[in-house]
């Protein structure tokens, strides 16, 4: 199934959130934080903002690094549900 967005879209979400990075149908952003326990509060945030969102991504911590891969694995494309989580996260991050 096709994106629900355009790639003006994607683009101008891109040039707003500057950390994330698309690499087809998903984008990518590292979080990066003083030490394991604040990484590992924000894995929890992130946890309960996408459960609330019926959307989950991939997530991978690594000491003080989280790395969020945000697709809609049920479109096979990035959607607007993942800007709109991605966004929450960056929000989240502070």
């Amino acid at each position: 199934m096709p994106s629900d967005l355009s790639a003006d879209q994607i683009h101008s979400f891109l040039g707003e959130h500057r950390s994330w990075t698309t690499d087809g149908e998903s984008i990518t952003r590292t979080f990066v934080f003083r030490d394991f326990n604040e990484a590992l509060g924000f894995v929890v945030r992130i946890g309960a903002a996408s459960e609330v969102a019926d959307h989950h991504p991939d997530i991978n911590i690594r000491w003080n690094k989280v790395t969020c891969v945000l697709s809609t694995h049920s479109e096979g494309a990035l959607t607007s549900k993942d800007l709109e989580l991605a966004a929450t996260f960056d929000q989240i991050a502070g």
